[in-house]
Parts: C-alpha cells; structure tokens; sequence
C-alpha cells in the first residue's frame, strides 16, 4: 500500500502521541528520534507489504491454469498464498 510522505508523517505523530499519553512509557530519547523511528517502521511494513503483495500475484500469474483477477478462486488464492508468503517473510 502506497502512502504519501504527509500521511506517514500524519500516522507517526498519532502514534508518538498515544506512546507519549501512556503512563507506562518512558521517553528516554528525544521525540524527534522516537518520531524518525516510527516513520522508518511504517515505511518498511510497507515496503515489505508491497514486496509480498508482488510475489504473491506473480505465484497466480505463474498458474497453468490462468485465474482471472477479481474472482473468488483468485480471491482465494491470493489470501491464500499471501498468508504463506508473510509467514515465509517473517522467518527470515
């Protein structure tokens, strides 16, 4: 999922800001860091989301038998080989 850099900015100040209301968490850095640290993690949730997204539509794509995109069996298919590729992604 593409977002622009304003709403990566946007999300990562509501989080600074639910991680600065919790009486449970202590600031020990300074928030310009904790802030450039959440972007970082948002940009690469995303980035490695983007990376599952293609390898799982180029195992359909790789099918003898073609699946049209939009049906149910590529619906299927694709929650499928996704919840595969995610497991797969996050061992390494």
């Amino acid at each position: 999922m593409r977002l622009s850099e304003d709403r990566i900015s946007h999300l990562s100040h509501l989080v600074l800001d639910m991680l600065m209301q919790d009486r449970n968490v202590d600031a020990i850095q300074p928030e310009e860091r904790i802030l450039r640290e959440i972007k970082r993690t948002i940009a690469d949730e995303l980035k490695f989301d983007d990376e599952a997204d293609t390898a799982v539509r180029t195992m359909i794509q790789s099918l003898s038998r073609k699946v049209p995109e939009g049906s149910r069996e590529w619906e299927v298919l694709y929650q499928k080989y996704r919840e595969e590729e995610l497991r797969r992604r996050r061992k390494l």
